[in-house]
């Protein structure tokens, strides 16, 4: 028997549903995997590719998902015979493998006649004409460079051309540190538009930019009307800095509605200990500052006096301002010259300087109560204490502000088996990738001995548990990470890359990605969003929630985020654990917030078009 699926056309208006065909459920049952990934790089083709920042798009529009890899940096490729590669577009050949079509797609052609250089990469479809184009973001301290960031446009033919020259979010001639970039439609007029959250300048962080999408190409910036001005480090008093008012020391990206009021929100994440930026849209093309409101900005661990260096200064200066009490150094030596080691008396008590280095901040609704979460990546140093923020869940409350159960609490325990650790998370993913509907985490450490990916299973609502290297993932320095169900088979894969900065023994030869293949299975639906005239073509933005089996999960269409440019699928997939189908309801990301809703079978790939019947994509 096929089973049936009555279509909404609008939720206020049941009686224009109708009946569609759709077919019968694939539903293998629960996974039960003895090791629930395997490697297959080279089986994918992926032998010699390298890098650390990874991009999961369907760039052709075939329906299997494709890669960008970057090394990360902004030299230029050389695509010569011995030329040393920077970049690799590589198309997904219907789940055999990989090709690099980088040199022959113009991806990376230059206004000079060049390669283009340029690291920071997001995906979207700008000009809504079905196909995903790019924002490429240089770094250009000075404004001198030839080239710039750039908008590619994809031609829909493999081919990519570059927009328009007159473009704001080039920022020709302009300081220019692209920190991330992500994807969004902040006015939900049906154009994306573009978050840039900047790094610094010769040790000077920099205004973050808001680009409003014109749907060519083109952006105009709006950072100052939408209200996202921010303060000189120079000069502004402690308490602005303390309150998060200064400019973000931007190490990522991110854009998802936090509050659950159908406009998205901007995050930033800031290196070097200093506030996270979180801005929350107001509805009306501007934004309020809740960087500290928000519980993101730092934690509330302010007590420094474990931090070894504080206890040096504190020992060689007994009487200066709260240094009374301070214990002694316990595993350095204090010297005259300690003064200069990791502490400045005078600014390190602060609040400013009591967050995190704060990389790659993951939105994704962790423990399936309908509203964004957030998985934090960060580098922790041994030496600094408890007050420097760790890599944690930040649990939302449902009006986005965030609280810190704390890592014993939620399971994501470290083994610091030797003194002088350090935690080099920078990127981090949330996936299913047992298809029991409830999420599990990934963090990618990396750049210091004994870094390694870590995969946490959720094992019971809330708490998670390390799952153990030879049934997971099994890779040093990991740098990277995109997420999709490359081969189409029912679970979700992971390509992580691989960083060999700072390496000792524990690095592999060269700095090739790695593809993790899933051996899970289970039940899942898969689908992809197409927005309709009044929404982004690509549904960034749209909010989707499934329930089956009594468990509700929530997922959002990205536009890319993460520390210097990742992305996951934005083909969605939710493993619905015993169910055989599922209840989904899309919020579409229009200015009337339109819902719609079906029923739909497990084990199918779907094409979900706004106000249209769901075409199976099997």
């Amino acid at each position: 028997m096929k089973a049936w699926l009555l279509l909404s056309l609008a939720c206020d208006h049941p009686e224009a549903s109708v009946p569609v065909p759709l077919p019968d459920p694939i539903c293998p049952g629960p996974s039960s995997p003895n090791k629930s990934f395997l490697e297959k790089s080279n089986a994918w083709g992926l032998l010699g590719v390298e890098g650390v920042r990874i991009e999961a798009i369907d760039f052709d529009g075939d329906g299997w998902t494709d890669l960008h890899v970057h090394r990360g940096g902004d030299l230029a490729d050389d695509f010569a015979p011995a030329g040393v590669r920077q970049s690799w577009l590589l198309r997904n050949t219907e789940g055999t493998g990989f090709l690099d079509v980088t040199e022959s797609s113009g991806f990376r052609s230059g206004r000079t006649g060049l390669p283009r250089p340029g690291s920071v990469v997001a995906w979207a479809d700008v000009d809504n004409d079905g196909d995903l184009d790019a924002y490429t973001g240089l770094s250009d301290p000075s404004g001198a460079l030839e080239e710039t960031s750039e908008i590619v446009l994809n031609q829909g033919n493999g081919t990519f051309a570059l927009g328009p020259e007159a473009n704001m979010a080039r920022r020709k001639a302009e300081d220019d540190v692209p920190a991330g970039a992500a994807f969004h439609d902040f006015d939900r007029d049906g154009k994306v538009d573009l978050w840039v959250p900047q790094n610094s300048v010769n040790y000077l962080p920099q205004q973050d930019e808001l680009f409003r999408g014109n749907g060519d190409g083109s952006f105009d910036r709006v950072t100052l009307p939408a209200g996202l001005e921010t303060f000189d480090w120079t000069g502004t008093p402690v308490a602005d800095l303390n309150a998060g008012l200064a400019h973000s020391n931007a190490w990522s990206a991110a854009a998802c509605d936090v509050n659950d009021d159908g406009w998205p929100d901007l995050l930033a994440g800031s290196y070097g200990r200093a506030p996270n930026a979180l801005w929350m849209n107001n509805g009306d093309s501007t934004f309020e500052n809740r960087s500290v409101a928000s519980g993101y900005a730092y934690d509330e661990r302010t007590d420094w006096s474990d931090n070894e260096s504080a206890r040096c200064y504190c020992q060689l200066h007994p009487t200066a301002e709260d240094c009374a009490g301070v214990p002694p150094a316990e595993f350095i030596a204090c010297a005259v010259d300690a003064d200069a080691f990791r502490w400045n008396h005078a600014t390190d008590r602060e609040a400013y300087r009591l967050g995190g280095n704060s990389a790659t901040a993951v939105c994704a609704d962790v423990d399936n109560d309908g509203d964004r979460d957030l998985l934090t990546a960060e580098i922790v140093h041994w030496d600094v204490g408890a007050s420097s923020d760790p890599s944690e869940l930040l649990i939302n409350d449902g009006t986005g502000v965030f609280s810190r159960p704390g890592n014993d609490v939620t399971g994501l325990v470290r083994d610091h088996a030797i003194v002088d650790w350090n935690d080099g998370d920078m990127t981090a993913a949330v996936l299913d990738f047992d298809n029991d509907a409830w999420p599990d985490l990934y963090v990618g450490s990396s750049d210091y001995y004994g870094a390694r990916g870590l995969l946490f299973r959720q094992d019971s609502p809330g708490h998670f548990a390390s799952v153990p290297i030879e049934d997971g993932i099994d890779h040093t320095r990991s740098h990277g990470v995109a997420v999709a169900d490359f081969d189409r088979d029912g679970d979700l894969d992971l390509v992580v890359g691989h960083s060999l900065s700072r390496c000792e023994e524990d690095c592999y030869p060269t700095a090739n990605i790695r593809f993790f293949e899933n051996q899970s299975g289970g039940n899942a639906v898969r689908f992809t969003l197409v927005g309709g005239a009044a929404s982004n073509r690509a549904a960034i933005g749209a909010r989707v929630r499934v329930t089956a089996d009594g468990v509700t999960q929530t997922q959002d269409v990205g536009g890319g985020h993460g520390h210097y440019g990742m992305q996951s699928d934005i083909t969605m997939q939710f493993g619905l654990g015993a169910a055989c189908e599922a209840e989904v309801e899309v919020r579409w990301p229009d200015a009337a917030g339109t819902l719609e809703r079906w029923t739909l079978p497990a084990g199918h790939a779907f094409v979900l078009p706004q106000g249209g019947s769901p075409q199976v994509a099997d």
